[in-house]
């Protein structure tokens, strides 16, 4: 038994150390909506933004605290010779309250912060998952044209050594294989930069693979411009933000009026050792500061100047978003129109002259230059059709942008 285990270890050990390689190999599936959700856990920027949501919370907790009395401990010469003295200041009207909401409408505009940031990641991971479908789009068409070069050069081989030929179109065959094979080298290290920016955003390792499936070939939906407008008006980030910071602004008339109550100062304490009169005494007073000439005045009207200028800000921003998202609207419209157009229409017909080309060559009907030409046609619709679609996406998602809000 001993020996027999011993001449198997080595397999063994082979074994173990190419599993999990094997398993690596194997590209996870990775959809759309995967990926939005891991960035949405992983995402980096969008971890520190979100850590910002405990200073807000400390912000609404130092808003609430009181102010902490004073005692003062006096030992004089004179009589009486020992005192004791507290001064608690007492805050007068709703100034605490009008802190803590204050506060609270700043940890909003914090969140509305995050938000925004999380719409901004949300589209650069769409951008980064599209183009790396793009880029691998680009890899297979290059791969295919360069698989139509070989063809052709094995056709002009042939028809060389029937000497039907001249040498002169073989080395132009050649010429054209060398040049698809520089093309499928450099799509290929385009695939890798892709790949590595969607990982970025992912907090994935960079060269992690994933398997998109067909994903740069469903054109997006065309939204409704009614539902979208109306849309925009509540979701916009701009619009959010300037809504938030009203809001914000009008907490804080509301603190400064409120601080227009002086506090009340209440002093107590006790007097000692006072020879020939007493022992110990009490004392006590109130104070209060008289607000005759500061009541926050300037501080007031440049917080309902700020308002004004928030409510011009807000009416500018709110007419520029519905000409955003009509323009992004119409721009969708128009790519998706183009993707349909390449994908039913232009593409078939291409590859069609392209094959028919290859036929009349290979019977001797046409030089090889007619060849080459509609193989280049045909490679230039095919990546023509790979940035329609793109285009589609990107208009798809700057549509998003526009709106404020997912459309999908």
């Amino acid at each position: 038994m001993k020996p027999n285990l011993l001449m198997l270890l080595p397999a063994i050990l082979t074994l173990m150390a190419t599993a999990p390689t094997n398993a690596q190999q194997t590209p996870q599936k990775l959809t759309l909506a995967s990926a939005l959700d891991l960035a949405e856990k992983r995402n980096l920027d969008l971890a520190a933004a979100r850590a910002e949501r405990a200073v807000a919370l400390a912000g609404v907790r130092i808003a609430g605290e009181r102010p902490n009395p004073t005692a003062s401990v006096a030992v004089l010469r004179d009589s009486p010779h020992e005192s004791l003295f507290f001064d608690q200041p007492v805050e007068l009207g709703s100034k605490r309250r009008r802190r803590i909401e204050f506060a609270q409408q700043e940890g909003i505009l914090t969140e509305t912060s995050i938000s925004t940031l999380e719409r901004q990641v949300r589209r650069s991971v769409r951008d980064a998952y599209f183009g790396l479908a793009h880029a691998r789009g680009v890899a297979v068409e290059r791969a295919g044209a360069l698989k139509l070069a070989e063809r052709l050069q094995e056709i002009a081989r042939s028809r060389f050594n029937a000497g039907d030929i001249p040498q002169l179109e073989v080395t132009q065959a050649e010429l054209e294989v060398a040049r698809a094979d520089a093309d499928v080298q450099v799509a290929e290290q385009e695939e890798k930069v892709a790949q590595s920016d969607l990982n970025v955003l992912l907090n994935e390792p960079a060269a992690k693979d994933w398997d998109l499936g067909d994903a740069l070939t469903s054109i997006p939906p065309q939204p409704a411009l009614d539902e979208i407008l109306s849309r925009a008006g509540m979701s916009n980030d701009e619009i959010a933000r300037i809504n938030q910071e009203q809001k914000v602004e009008q907490a804080r008339k509301a603190l400064l009026e409120a601080d227009r109550i002086p506090n009340l100062g209440v002093e107590f304490g006790a007097d000692f050792n006072a020879p020939h009169d007493y022992r110990a005494g009490p004392r006590g007073q109130l104070a209060m500061e008289l607000p005759l000439f500061s009541r926050n005045q300037g501080k007031i009207a440049q917080s309902e100047a700020i308002q004004r200028a928030l409510d011009q800000e807000l009416s500018a921003v709110q007419r520029g978003t519905n000409a955003q998202v009509s323009s992004a609207f119409l721009d969708l419209e128009a790519r998706r129109t183009q993707a349909r157009l390449y994908r039913d229409t232009i593409l078939p017909a291409s590859r069609h002259l392209e094959e028919m080309a290859e036929d009349s060559y290979r019977a001797g009907k046409a030089n090889i230059l007619t060849v080459l030409g509609a193989q280049r046609d045909v490679q230039q619709t095919e990546r023509d059709y790979l940035d329609s679609l793109l285009a589609a996406q990107t208009a798809f998602t700057q549509l998003e942008e526009a709106v404020g809000a997912p459309l999908d």
